[in-house]
């Protein structure tokens, strides 16, 4: 196991020394999680182009920290004001220059972070490693494959609870609770969970906003299994509904056929997105449509390459070994959100990993 982890760490001192990079200061949890192993709070891993990583951990975690990664140098601090002066003389004592970071809005990645380094180093040059970092990460290994093979059968096995539990008088948090009880029991470590009952793309759930008849309550999901995430969503419509969501529910199930009919190694995702617009536009619901159907999976429920936000990725082609949550593209219609999505490993053949 720990030898696919210092694999990850050499293929990135070369991507380091590709673009001049003396060394790397990740904070960021998911790929300090993708080089280490294991999930730390408020992490620290420092890598050099050349030579082996360290990490700095709180007094008296150490032991418990080399139990759970491969890594052996590591560094304890028992004053904050200690952490900030390892990685301080870390980068004085190999003489570099130049230092990496993730500007990234993840758990971890603290601007106050930054601030307080460039005020302790006024002569580096601090460069943003994230693209190295996902470049790496993009493709998964027959290993990540695994755990969100397994992630995926959690996820399914929430969804199912989802169902059940949709009844007019629900409030979105309670049909949330159960649904996080049922993938927790199963081992996610970590569940997203969000319930809409009310037209809403991304919707932490309410105490107050409950299930009405007429409506579609929207349920996304996202399960883990090893650090390794799954994205499932189904909307489902309580009682009977209006035509304009029964048309929306077709138009969804058109553009969910299209993307996986589509979506192959080598193709761009702007021409399976402006399919998707195609059929939205000739149904007259483009105007409901929020654009971007397709994102990374992995150790986020949403990472590169994210058409969902990053304009510039709708430019990038598909490649196997890609894991994608395809169809990303919700219908916002005024009695709720309409959007059907799974989990796909990109290969020669498409492989749906959530399948409900």
């Amino acid at each position: 196991m720990e030898k696919i982890f210092e694999k990850r760490v050499k293929r990135f001192q070369e991507l380091l020394k590709r673009e001049n990079i003396d060394g790397a200061v990740i904070r960021t949890l998911s790929t300090f999680v993708y080089f280490t192993g294991t999930k730390w709070l408020r992490p620290a891993l420092l890598i050099p182009a050349e030579g082996e990583p360290t990490v700095i951990v709180a007094k008296g975690e150490a032991e418990l920290f080399k139990s759970k990664s491969w890594i052996e140098n590591v560094v304890e601090f028992q004053k904050t004001e200690e952490l900030m002066a390892n990685v301080t003389m870390w980068i004085k004592k190999n003489g570099f220059n130049t230092v990496g970071m993730e500007f990234s809005v993840e758990r971890d990645a603290y601007i106050l972070f930054y601030e307080l380094f460039k005020k302790l180093n006024p002569g580096i040059e601090i460069v943003d490693v994230r693209g190295l970092s996902m470049e790496l990460r993009m493709i998964k290994d027959e290993w990540e494959l695994e755990n969100i093979r397994k992630a995926g059968k959690i996820a399914a096995k929430g969804m199912r609870v989802a169902e059940e539990e949709i009844k007019p008088g629900k409030s979105e948090l309670q049909i949330a609770a159960e649904i996080t009880r049922e993938l927790m029991l199963n081992g996610s470590e970590e569940p997203k969970v969000y319930v809409a009952a009310t037209p809403r793309a991304h919707a932490e759930p309410f105490k107050d906003v409950k299930v009405e008849k007429g409506r579609i309550v929207s349920v996304v999901i996202g399960a883990d299994w090893n650090h390794y995430y799954t994205n499932i969503t189904r909307s489902f419509p309580v009682g009977e509904v209006s035509e304009r969501c029964r048309k929306a529910i077709k138009a969804m199930e058109s553009a969910y056929r299209a993307s996986i009919e589509l979506t192959k190694p080598g193709i761009k995702f702007i021409k399976v997105e402006k399919e998707i617009e195609r059929i939205y536009h000739e149904m007259g619901l483009e105007k409901y449509y929020i654009v971007g159907y397709t994102h990374g999976v992995g150790l986020l429920i949403e990472e590169d390459p994210i058409t969902t936000i990053v304009v510039p990725h709708r430019a990038m082609i598909a490649k196997e070994g890609m894991v994608l949550a395809m169809v990303h593209a919700p219908l916002m219609i005024p009695e709720g959100a309409v959007k059907k999505e799974d989990t796909f490993i990109m290969s020669k053949k498409l492989e749906n990993v959530t399948k409900y």
